[in-house]
């Protein structure tokens, strides 16, 4: 089992930055593959960012590419989204979730989520 919380999310103007964490509980955090996703009013639940349990290989959205950055910190059991040039369409709640399979950009491959933290980016 493996518990994730999310924190960070907050009101920012477009242009500006913000980093969430995300804390995970268990033994084997070091084992899975961490991805960012975010889902805005409306909308369904996409893809923002990926990290693989050794930190060697990440990916991202298109959307979001060159923008945010996905770190983790296996000795703390954190995921990191550094989020920069941030633009009002990024807002959107944000989840953390984690999974043991190859698979990282679908929604239904993560086995374990978090319960989101909001994002809104003014303009």
């Amino acid at each position: 089992q493996v518990q994730l919380v999310e924190s960070g999310g907050g009101l920012v103007q477009a242009g500006g930055s913000l980093r969430l964490s995300c804390a995970a509980s268990g033994r084997t955090f070091s084992s899975y593959t961490m991805g960012w996703f975010r889902q805005a009013p409306g909308k369904e639940r996409e893809f923002v960012a990926a990290i693989r349990w050794s930190g060697s290989s990440t990916y991202y959205a298109d959307s979001v590419q060159g923008r945010f950055t996905i770190s983790r910190d296996n000795a703390k059991n954190t995921v990191y989204l550094q989020m920069n040039s941030l633009k009002p369409e990024d807002t959107a709640v944000y989840y953390c979730a984690a999974n043991l399979g190859l698979i990282f950009r679908e929604v239904t491959a993560y086995d374990y989520w978090g319960q989101g933290t909001q994002v809104t980016v003014s303009s």
